[in-house]
C-alpha cells in the first residue's frame, strides 16, 4: 500500500505538512508522497488570476496516482478534496479516499460552492495580483492552535499565494462516487466548523471524528496513521 497526500489551499511543500504522519507510516513499511500543486506556485510557474488553475493541479496529482499500480489511499486535505475528486477518478489503483476537513464536490461544483457570500476573515485576497493566501496573523489561532510553537513557526514559512482561478473552476469528475471514502471531521477546526464538516461528510461512505484542529496529521499523527492503516 502507498499513501498520496494532496494538501490544502495557500500552502507549499506538501511533504512537510504531511511529514509527522508520513514518518510513522514509513516505520510500518508504508510509503507516502505529496504532489506539488502548480496553483500554489510549487512548480515555478507564475501564479496570478489566469492560473495555474485546477486543471494543472489535477494533472499533477493524476501523474503521481498513475505512476504506480500499487494499492493507494489518497488523503485529501481541505482544498485537496476538490483536486482529488477529479484527479482520482477512473484509476483502479486508488482503493480509498480519506477526506480531512475537506470537500466531496459533485461534477460542476467548485471550491467557491462551499464558501459563504463573503471571503473568510482568515484570507488575504489580492485582486490586482490575482492571488489569495492565508493571513499569517490568523494562521496559528485558526488552523494550528493544537500544534506546538515550533510547528506553528515552520508552518508560517510554508504558506503560499495561490491563484484565484481555483476558486471558481468546477470539477469534471466525482471520484468519491466510485471509490470508497472516509471523512475525518476535525472538531477543533477554526477554519471550517465541525457543523459544516458534518454536512460535507454526508456524501462520504463513513465518518470519523477527532478532537483536533485543521491539521491532525501534524497535531495527532499517530491517530491519523492508525486511521489510514485501518483502511
Amino acid at each position: 500500500m502507498r499513501v498520496v497526500f494532496v494538501h490544502g489551499a495557500c500552502v507549499r511543500d506538501g511533504s512537510w505538512w504531511w511529514h509527522r504522519t508520513g514518518e510513522l507510516l514509513a516505520e510500518r513499511g508504508v510509503a507516502s508522497e505529496a504532489p506539488a500543486l502548480p496553483s500554489c506556485g510549487e512548480t515555478g510557474a507564475p501564479v496570478d488570476a489566469a492560473g495555474p488553475g485546477l486543471a494543472k493541479d489535477v494533472a499533477a496529482v493524476r501523474r503521481v496516482l498513475t505512476a504506480s499500480d500499487e494499492p493507494t489511499v489518497v488523503v485529501a486535505h481541505s482544498y485537496g478534496g476538490i483536486v482529488t475528486a477529479e484527479a482520482a477518478a477512473g484509476i483502479d489503483s486508488v482503493h480509498h479516499l480519506l477526506l480531512v476537513s475537506s470537500y466531496l464536490p459533485e461534477i460542476g461544483q467548485s471550491l467557491s460552492s462551499f464558501g459563504g457570500e463573503e471571503p473568510a476573515p482568515f484570507l488575504d485576497i489580492a485582486p490586482d495580483a490575482g492571488t489569495f493566501t492565508v493571513r499569517l496573523d490568523a494562521l496559528a489561532g485558526t488552523f494550528l492552535q493544537d500544534c506546538d510553537a515550533r510547528i506553528q513557526r515552520q508552518a508560517a514559512d510554508r504558506t503560499a499565494a495561490q491563484s484565484l482561478a481555483v476558486l471558481q473552476q468546477p470539477v469534471n469528475a466525482a471520484a468519491w462516487r466510485q471509490v470508497p471514502s472516509t471523512y475525518l471531521v476535525c472538531l477543533q477546526d477554526g477554519g471550517t466548523p465541525a457543523k459544516l464538516q458534518r454536512e460535507y461528510a454526508g456524501r462520504a461512505g463513513s465518518v470519523v471524528e477527532i478532537d483536533a484542529g485543521h491539521h491532525p496529521f501534524l497535531s495527532q499523527p499517530a491517530a491519523v496513521r492508525d486511521l489510514i492503516l485501518g483502511l
